[in-house]
């Protein structure tokens, strides 16, 4: 399986205690299950429902850079060395 570095970012990387780990899995649905299974004060903060898997709707989940909500969404496949970044809403000025 895949090796991916996740990046958390703002509220995600506080509740977690950390701002990035390295999950294995074969898509983004299966990192974001494992960083659950890891850090489960997480879930409500990234789904609205796992049961029926779908994001937060202020959620971006980005790979290499680009969303994957203009990818295969949550069954977009990843390749060793990939990056997921989980970015919750920021605000600030």
């Amino acid at each position: 399986m895949p090796e991916i570095k996740v990046r958390l970012f703002a509220n995600l990387r506080e509740k977690a205690g950390e701002s990035s780990v390295v999950l294995s899995g074969e898509t983004v649905q299966d990192i974001l299950f494992s960083l659950i299974d890891l850090h489960p004060s997480l879930e409500g903060l990234i789904f609205e429902n796992t049961n029926e898997p779908e994001l937060r709707g202020y959620i971006n989940v980005f790979l290499n850079g680009n969303n994957i909500k203009h990818m295969d969404y949550l069954g977009t496949h990843l390749k060793d060395g990939d990056e997921v970044g989980i970015f919750p809403p920021v605000s600030g000025g």
